[in-house]
């Protein structure tokens, strides 16, 4: 059985310079910063276990971000609705 390979990831000018600003981003989530560094490693020719490796997360982690940047670029990259019930108040009354 032949070994999947892992997509390649061909970065713009635009596109490295918006993902190095996120991982200096004292305020950025760390979800994004994560996200980030996974296209960015991708992007520099890193496999992915050893992405998965330097990160701290699992292969599966890396294998997703990477494929939802390959598809859909830095769009792919945010959270996406989850399903569910929505929130009954606002997070602000939380407080």
């Amino acid at each position: 059985m032949p070994v999947p390979t892992a997509v390649e990831i061909e970065l713009t000018h635009e596109q490295r310079a918006h993902l190095e600003k996120t991982v200096r981003k004292q305020t950025a989530p760390q979800r994004a910063v994560t996200r980030a560094r996974i296209v960015l490693l991708a992007a520099a020719g890193v496999s992915n276990r050893e992405i998965a490796r330097r990160l701290g997360c699992s292969r599966t982690t890396v294998v997703t971000w990477r494929g939802r940047f390959f598809e859909e670029g830095l769009d792919g990259l945010p959270d996406r609705p989850r399903p569910g019930r929505p929130r009954s108040f606002s997070p602000s009354a939380a407080s």
